[in-house]
């Protein structure tokens, strides 16, 4: 043997032993050992190394069985390092076992041994020779070089899931994702696309889809590695899943086991060569890490990956110009076709609006419509869409019942291994979230919800960002998606103490009374107010008083779903004396902004709540101030009810309110309710507004509040001119106007009211030209003002009346009708703006 020839030999040996050793393991997992299990253990009893031959493969059996069941890689590896070092004892004691072996494995396992096979020779031009180097005896081995991956690679892989069962959504993505990946064909580049989304949302369904449609353009096969799995076996941290990622890959690669290093980085350089001739489609699903991407990356022009992920993998679109592919829960149209291909277009049609409903309580999210569907299709007792909706609406049940008895792919499963993996900082503010009683919030929110400061707060957000558990909106606002908000809510539960849920209401709610109270005074610091937030607000910043601050009414219209859940919570948490405050600093929204059903809402629960303070408060201090409220809360409430056409309520909250009032001594506090009594009175019982507006005239003079009193001046002008007082009613409709102008603080909206007041009266007078000519300046102010939509619409119906009875002026008429209408649609009107057009179409004939 030449000096450096044993060597080679040893090496040649130790790759033909592993090979052999593969091709072994694929025969004992096969469905066909049983019955090749005496031939193999023949095979090794008939040498002097074959001793216990039969025990240790029915052992490799049984260990690779669990290993396979529990997905423990290491096992399966323990047993080929048994099997290749019995395969060099029995290659070293008879150099033609070798060959013997591969004809044996061609025959009972082809599809597994075709790489042993090809390094034997068997079956092909060049075969195992013998020649004059000695090993135990003047033998030794020549192994051939193996053929080219590129042209000795006869089973391409296969490893992409197939999902089973209809699929009839995504198309439109899938398109796109074809179209793209058909480029790579033209340009020979390697594209990497991100679908990226919350758990559940039908990632790798949709990637295992594509897999399935594109077979064709990948002639070199289909990779898979499933990164969830995986973790369960690595650190990540060491780079431990990544390594085994590349040996599952190169596994499945021309060359199989042949040569794996230990080592990642060799590994890496490894997979790129044998990958650079390759065109394949490469499917990692569950990343979490941009490194898991990168390093598994083909060589080969034309391949692909199509990664799914939690987050966005930001890092990969900046550093690798990978494509992020947003995956989105399902619509209602796309919702209802799932439940269609699941339970069948007749059950879908027999109950559409309650298929609809199922479709939004599953938040569009496939798991969970699945898991519905197959509720559907599997109940004994035949549940219809309609008693699956009912009993999902509650939603303290809704989560169990988005579960199926012995199932994984329940909602509460897929989102909980996604929580198991969040760090214990970012799974507290997860579970505080989903306490929080609107699913939309801001930074400054989740700040207060876990008491940090948002710099630590915003940190926090991005974990929970990158794993899909919270979405950041294009207004910087956060929202959690429905059914992973009741997970979170179901954790805090599970994990918090149990006084935690009222204590974080009170956080939260007592930041939006801040802001809600900076917001109110902002918009008009001359009303009347009744909670004494001095000290809140002393403690607090004023964002809408800073350099590019938000506009105070565009952040309540904005926060207004936000608010009212969290004075919903607050009563529900017996937190009276903060519901109240939220409520009466709340109104300011819907004095602007006239949501009714809302601003009812609003202000019922205020009064529940000042009741509630009242009765049990401490002190006589606490007795008046919650007293107070809640009569201010009711004269306010008669506005919303009288708009609603309720005047029977309207009248007997205005009947408590002015008894509650008394009670107090609060002289502005009784003028108001006054004010909002005679408002009343002008609907259902116009002789007797005029009293009421006198009083509250009487008790704003005597308490000096003038903007109250220019108030109580304006509505009296009004009463008056309505019962045929016109020349008084001018007299005081002027002086209001002049009030409201010549204030330190004007108040432009209510003065361009009480001139378009003005026009009406000279109307009465008989004055048409003086009424058209103010009633136009009216219109003009009301539209400069950012709060004056609504009485800009009503004035403008009072000069289309009076111009289209002067006659002559259709142009005004018509101008004046068509923006009023457009105005009450804007505001959520449709019924007075039919009628507006209606009365339009009526000019045209």
């Amino acid at each position: 043997m030449e000096p450096g020839e044993g060597g080679t030999v040893e090496a040649e040996l130790a790759a033909l032993a592993a090979s052999g050793a593969t091709a072994l393991v694929g025969l004992i997992v096969s469905e066909a050992f049983e019955r090749a299990k005496s031939r193999v253990t023949r095979f090794f009893g008939s040498r002097a190394s074959g001793e216990g031959a039969e025990e240790e493969l029915q052992s490799a059996r049984a260990e690779l069985d669990r290993a396979r069941s529990g997905g423990d890689a290491d096992a399966g590896a323990d047993v080929h390092g048994r099997l290749r070092r019995r395969l060099e004892e029995v290659f070293r004691e008879d150099p033609g076992a070798a060959r013997e072996l591969a004809g044996l494995l061609s025959e009972l396992a082809p599809d597994t041994s075709r790489g042993f096979v090809s390094l034997v020779g068997v079956g092909v031009n060049h075969g195992l020779v013998l020649e004059g180097s000695p090993v135990h005896g003047d033998i030794h081995f020549h192994v051939p070089p193996g053929a080219s991956p590129a042209t000795g690679w006869t089973s391409p892989p296969d490893q992409v899931p197939v999902f089973n069962g209809p699929f009839s959504n995504r198309t439109a993505e899938l398109a796109a994702l074809e179209a793209r990946h058909g480029d790579t064909v033209e340009d020979r580049s390697v594209r990497v696309d991100v679908l990226y989304g919350l758990p559940g949302v039908g990632k790798s369904a949709m990637a295992w889809r594509y897999a399935e449609r594109t077979r064709g353009r990948f002639p070199d096969g289909q990779l898979y590695v499933d990164f969830a799995a995986l973790r369960d076996q690595a650190a990540p941290a060491t780079g431990g899943d990544v390594s085994e990622a590349l040996a599952m890959c190169l596994r499945a690669l021309p060359g199989g086991h042949l040569g794996i290093p230990d080592s990642l980085l060799d590994r890496a350089n490894l997979y790129r060569s044998r990958t650079a001739g390759l065109r394949i489609l490469l499917v990692l699903d569950d990343v979490n890490q941009a490194a898991q991407v990168r390093a598994l990356v083909p060589k080969g022009p034309g391949s692909a990956v199509l990664v799914t992920s939690q987050g966005g993998m930001g890092e990969l679109a900046v550093h690798d110009g990978a494509r992020m592919v947003p995956v989105r829960p399902l619509d209602e149209h796309h919702g209802l076709r799932l439940l269609t291909d699941w339970c069948g277009a007749e059950a879908v049609e027999a109950d559409q609006e309650a298929a609809k409903h199922l479709v939004r309580l599953c938040g569009g999210l496939p798991v969970a419509l699945r898991v519905a569907a197959a509720r559907l299709v599997t109940d004994e007792h035949a549940m219809s869409i309609a008693e699956l909706a009912a009993e999902l609406d509650d939603e303290a049940d809704r989560l169990a019942g988005l579960a199926l008895d012995g199932e994984e792919s329940s909602v509460s499963a897929v989102l909980g291994a996604s929580y198991r993996m969040l760090p214990p900082d970012a799974a507290r503010l997860y579970r505080l979230l989903g306490w929080l009683p609107s699913g939309r919030f801001d930074l400054g929110v989740a700040a207060v919800a876990v008491g940090a400061d948002t710099r630590g707060a915003q940190r926090l957000l991005r974990v929970l960002a990158k794993a899909s558990l919270v979405e950041r909106a294009r207004d910087g606002r956060y929202r959690m998606h429905d059914l992973v908000r009741l997970h979170a809510r179901e954790r805090a539960a599970e994990e918090e103490p149990h006084t935690e849920e009222a204590a974080l209401t009170e956080r939260v709610g007592t930041h939006y009374l801040a802001l809600t109270a900076f917001a109110d005074l902002a918009l008009r610091r001359e009303r009347l107010r009744i909670a004494d937030l001095t000290d809140l607000l002393h403690r607090a910043t004023d964002p809408f008083a800073a350099p590019g601050g938000p506009p105070p009414l565009e952040w309540l219209d904005t926060e207004r779903t936000a608010v009212l859940a969290v004075l919903r919570a607050a009563v529900r948490q017996e937190l009276y004396a903060l519901a109240w405050r939220l409520a009466e600093a709340f109104s300011v929204l819907f004095l602007y902004r006239r949501y009714l059903r809302a601003w009812a809402e609003t202000l019922e629960l205020g009064i529940e709540a000042a009741a509630a303070a009242t009765a049990g408060a401490g002190t006589a201090g606490e007795v008046e101030e919650a007293t107070a409220g809640e009569a201010r809360l009711r004269s306010l409430l008669s506005r919303p009810l009288l708009d609603l056409g309720e005047t029977d309520r309207a009248r007997d909250q205005l009947r408590r309110a002015v008894a509650l009032a008394e009670t107090t001594g609060r002289l502005t506090l009784r003028a108001s309710v006054q004010e909002f009594l005679g408002r009343c009175l002008d609907v259902v019982e116009p002789s007797e507004a005029a009293a009421a507006y006198r009083r509250s005239l009487e008790l704003n003079e005597r308490a000096g509040e003038t903007r109250g009193a220019a108030l109580a001046t304006f509505f009296l002008g009004r009463a008056l001119d309505a019962r045929g007082d016109h020349a008084e009613a001018m007299v005081l409709l002027r002086r209001a106007r002049l009030d409201f102008e010549h204030r330190a603080e004007p108040d432009r909206r209510m003065a361009a009211r009480a001139r378009a007041a003005i026009g009406v009266a000279h109307d009465h007078l008989g004055d048409t030209g003086q009424a058209i000519h103010e009633l136009r300046e009216a219109v003009r102010e009301l539209r400069a003002a950012a709060d004056g939509m609504q009485y800009e619409a009503l004035a403008r119906v009072q000069l289309a009346d009076i111009a289209e009875r002067a006659g002559g002026h259709d142009d005004l008429v018509r101008e004046c009708l068509e923006r009023a209408a457009d105005i009450h649609e804007a505001l959520g009107d449709v019924g007075l703006a039919k009628t507006l057009r209606r009365r339009l179409g009526d000019l045209d004939r």
